[in-house]
């Protein structure tokens, strides 16, 4: 049977996974009322998953090498296994921290309001079960309420399946324009080449060469991270609670164009700003609840996509990451988003490739053994250095539907690691960025009103750059 071994770190996030710390992505998709009913919409959800040759991969042991694994295609699959079906009543009571919605507005009670409710709370608790290891790693759920009314699709695929922008690139062929443009080809996975155990002198020499080098990247990647994890991990009370295993969602809309209307005046990137309404977010939130504000910044770890940008997405994760101080310490917006646009100059100035950021690449440089028992070891270690995820998932820019029911929202959702609280993706689709923020239920259980904070964070400083007497920046458009 033909196979494709597991990528280095694409192993590390299979071995990291335990039942209180799912390692799958996530995305919660809202449509518009279309012309299906759901029996039609959950018969084209499940053709079209089963035409995705990626969702027919499960993952088997495998002899050589010691601690290795791959991607074989499973024999028995049954597309029904991973897509369900689950219905709203509309009357069924919602749980109280959901009844706010992220803008303020009553989000119970029946109709768009409390079905939107209802998706996002049952999304939150989806996200707390761990996927079936013995089938191909992924699942899709169909939400619907009243008939003729919207409906959402819930998608979770593990992180060892793809990263972010693999996994818009795979979860996207549910969608009308994607399916409709499929070639019509059988995917066929590209097999293991074979070992020889014998290798010629050259063979060696150059395996000997590229081993050195990869051992020399990996100590600089390593003294980096090391330098940078903190041996008293400190920090807000909210982001370092006790892991519970738990899961609760909330989410929220910006204006894509509000966005760039504060980095044409303040220069930087449409993303800087993004991270400083996150930082500045945080900071109301905290003070809201009454919760001292850290003695030093928290840390957002940002992953940077290393693929090429127009290129094929291929399979496995290809992603490094920075490390980002949120300044929450500073009162003023424009200060923290002054101070986030100087920190990102910084990491990119050094590059994806180097500084502790990059402590994914550091995975890629260990043996298959090492990932699979040095997982435990691993599971405790994000804590070391950094406090929350922060990433920006790309989608594509052209309108999309599904059975002709136009997407509304698509929210993102990243998985949260041992002894984190909160992860927070952000989607651009359509002239808004929908937030999605994962949290602990328990440590965070008013997700609600950190994605409210950070829609105030986005208003302010609108209003701060709207005024007359403000030079424009420098900043390029995106």
């Amino acid at each position: 049977m033909s196979s494709e071994l597991l990528a280095p770190l694409d192993l590390a996030f299979w071995h990291l996974e335990t039942a209180d710390h799912p390692m799958h992505l996530g995305a919660l998709a809202r449509f518009d009322p279309g012309p299906g009913d759901p029996g039609d919409v959950l018969a084209l959800l499940a053709e079209r998953a089963a035409a995705i040759p990626r969702l027919r991969m499960r993952v088997r042991d495998v002899l050589l090498p010691v601690g290795g694994a791959a991607w074989s295609v499973d024999t028995s699959f049954d597309v029904h296994r991973h897509v369900r079906h689950l219905r709203h009543e509309p009357h069924a009571p919602v749980d109280p921290p959901a009844r706010t919605a992220p803008h303020g507005r009553p989000a119970g009670g029946g109709g768009d309001d409390g079905f939107t409710a209802w998706a996002t709370r049952l999304a939150g608790e989806l996200m707390e079960r761990p996927l079936e290891r013995g089938l191909p790693p992924w699942e899709m759920y169909l939400l619907t309420g009243e008939p003729g009314g919207p409906f959402a699709v819930l998608v979770k695929l593990h992180h060892a399946l793809a990263d972010g922008m693999r996994a818009v690139a795979i979860g996207a062929g549910i969608f009308d324009e994607i399916a409709g443009a499929r070639p019509a080809r059988r995917h066929r996975p590209h097999p293991v080449p074979p070992r020889s155990w014998l290798p010629g002198p050259l063979n060696v020499a150059d395996a000997a060469r590229g081993r050195i080098e990869e051992l020399g990247r990996a100590l600089g990647v390593g003294a980096s991270v090391v330098r940078a994890s903190r041996l008293d991990p400190r920090g807000a009370p909210s982001l370092t609670a006790g892991s519970s295993g738990t899961r609760r969602l909330a989410t929220v809309d910006l204006d894509l164009e509000e966005v760039r209307r504060v980095r044409r005046v303040t220069g930087g990137t449409a993303n800087d700003v993004l991270l400083a309404v996150v930082a500045g977010g945080l900071r109301q939130w905290m003070l809201d609840r009454g919760e001292p504000l850290p003695a030093d910044d928290p840390r957002a770890l940002v992953p940077v996509s290393r693929r090429r940008p127009g290129g094929a997405p291929g399979p496995g994760n290809t992603f490094s990451a920075y490390l980002l101080d949120l300044p929450l310490s500073d009162p003023d917006p424009l200060g923290r988003l002054g101070a986030v646009r100087r920190r990102m100059d910084r990491n990119k100035a050094a590059g994806p490739g180097r500084g502790a950021g990059a402590v994914a690449l550091l995975a890629d440089q260990l043996p298959p053994l090492a990932h699979r028992f040095g997982a435990p070891l691993a599971q405790g270690a994000a804590r070391m250095l950094f406090d929350v995820l922060v990433t920006n998932v790309p989608l594509p820019r052209s309108r999309l539907s599904l059975g002709g029911s136009p997407l509304r929202a698509l929210h993102p959702m990243a998985p949260l690691a041992r002894g984190q609280a909160l992860a927070v993706a952000m989607s651009p689709y359509d002239g808004r960025v929908h937030v999605g923020l994962v949290a602990d239920g328990k440590a965070v259980p008013d997700a609600d009103r950190l994605a409210a904070a950070m829609a105030g964070e986005l208003a302010d400083l609108v209003k701060l750059t709207d005024q007359p007497d403000r030079p424009a920046g420098t900043g390029r458009l995106d």
